[in-house]
């Protein structure tokens, strides 16, 4: 339903816990090189438990070749503590893609800069520089199924 973007991930555990999250919610997970691991990094797997098969993931050399494959009915959303724009007020709809940075330095200021209106952020408390990113892609991932109704996830088990 959704896919879910990160550019230069770093930490192993927080791909893992993405992928997971993607497991979960149907949505595509895309990585973008250089990557701070391998994929057959044992705490990547750890952290994604015996869910890999359930998800669907591309890798690619550059944000550019990822945006250049969104289809025209898709909305790219870029998520930093810069934003000015609160997650929820965003008008997330089905194929939206979700962007987020590498953990170390989020994205780059050329990247913000460039799609300014479609910069969201999490709000925390000031004293607070950020989330975990794998709980940033979580709460936005989830912000999003919510508006479209949950579809596709099981009502209760």
């Amino acid at each position: 339903m959704f896919s879910i973007v990160l550019v230069e991930p770093e930490i192993p555990q927080n791909t893992g816990n993405i992928a997971r999250t993607c497991a979960a919610t149907g949505c595509k997970l895309h990585l973008v090189r250089p990557l701070g691991f391998e994929l057959s990094d044992r705490a990547l797997k750890r952290a994604g438990v015996d869910y890999w098969d359930l998800v669907e993931v591309r890798v690619y050399d550059s944000l550019s070749e990822v945006l250049s494959s969104v289809p025209p009915s898709s909305h790219v959303w870029f998520f930093s503590a810069k934003g000015e724009r609160a997650y929820a007020d965003a008008p997330f709809c089905k194929g939206d893609f979700l962007v987020f940075g590498k953990e170390s330095t989020g994205l780059g200021d050329e990247i913000l800069s460039a799609h300014k209106k479609d910069v969201l952020r999490i709000p925390v408390r000031e004293e607070s520089r950020s989330l975990n990113l794998s709980n940033a892609a979580a709460i936005a991932v989830y912000e999003a199924l919510r508006q479209n109704g949950f579809e596709g996830l099981a009502e209760r088990r």
